[in-house]
């Protein structure tokens, strides 16, 4: 085999920028299969309890690895990063509610409207006017949340539906605090995770300690089998610590256009494991809809010059 003449190598920051985009994609999978994944694990009655096990989990592990640098937060950061969790609290809570009442399939498609609904807002907020391919992109993305959510006809969308366009909403309101929050300007990145991290975990805790929100969390825990083991070790681990620890490592080595694009290909993997693992079906109508979302919020994350979103999992 011939060696690769030096001449003709891509430039080191290009070799890192593609070394940097297969563990991206990867956190893109299993953020997209963490649908199917909440779905699988969790009722109605055990979202509350799913949500304490899932963040308790990692909560320890990030308190041990940034002690040094959370520390070193001003007490003003650890409220805006405080604030910030329940928001976070908020998105989780709306999502998982959500999944269970929706298809996997929809919900991450469903959720991707915040590539278009945060742009929008950052207009309304700093009173610019969004580029007009942008305007007609976020129209294709909402004609195809239409179409998604009726099935085999025209009827209401189900509750499902409707909560994971809330969680949407709300992480588009996350968005906004983050860039807008003085207070944690300059934080460093894993202690404000940390903070907001255990700020929604006190939420949860809290929720799960009142009368007629379902079974504990040690309950559950200890209903779970080994395959609802797996489901819960596989949120915790994959779609939130390493997830987290794969964007930090990877935004040193690429362009954040280039992490926005490949972190925006969840919902297609959402809905390629909803249907290939999980036997979700789509109608023609549901297809059709599937495809103007997915096609909308790419062509809106081309128009715009929005900042790169990064979701929770």
């Amino acid at each position: 085999m011939a060696a690769t003449s030096p001449a003709l190598r891509p430039p080191a920051p290009a070799r890192a920028a593609r070394f940097a985009d297969l563990p991206l994609l990867g956190v893109a999978v299993v953020w997209g299969a963490s649908y199917l994944a909440a779905k699988g694990i969790t009722t109605t009655q055990t979202v509350v309890a799913v949500l304490v096990l899932r963040f308790a989990l990692v909560l320890p592990v990030l308190v041990l690895v940034g002690w040094r640098k959370l520390r070193a937060l001003s007490a003003a950061q650890w409220r805006g990063a405080g604030l910030l969790g329940l928001v976070l609290s908020g998105i989780f809570l709306l999502e998982t509610y959500g999944i269970v009442h929706t298809s996997a399939t929809n919900a991450g498609l469903i959720i991707s409207l915040t590539m278009i609904f945060t742009p929008l807002a950052e207009a309304v907020v700093t009173r610019t006017a969004p580029p007009r391919a942008f305007l007609a992109a976020a129209g294709v993305s909402v004609l195809g949340v239409v179409l998604l959510t009726q099935g085999g006809g025209f009827t209401e969308p189900s509750a499902g539906d409707l909560l994971m366009l809330l969680a949407a909403l709300a992480r588009t309101v996350h968005v906004l605090f983050m860039s807008r929050l003085k207070s944690v300007e300059g934080a460093d990145a894993l202690s404000l995770t940390t903070v907001q991290l255990g700020s929604a975990v006190a939420v949860f805790a809290v929720l799960a300690a009142a009368p007629g929100t379902g079974p504990t969390p040690w309950s559950v825990a200890a209903g779970f089998g080994a395959g609802e083991w797996a489901g819960l070790l596989f949120l915790s681990v994959f779609c939130t610590l390493l997830a987290f620890a794969v964007q930090m490592w990877a935004v040193r080595r690429t362009s954040p256009s280039r992490v926005s694009l490949l972190l925006g290909t969840e919902p297609l993997w959402a809905a390629a494991v909803g249907i290939a693992i999980g036997g979700e079906r789509l109608s023609a109508l549901g297809l059709l809809g599937g495809v103007l979302v997915l096609a909308g919020t790419a062509w809106g994350r081309r128009a715009s010059v929005a900042r790169p979103v990064v979701a929770a999992g």
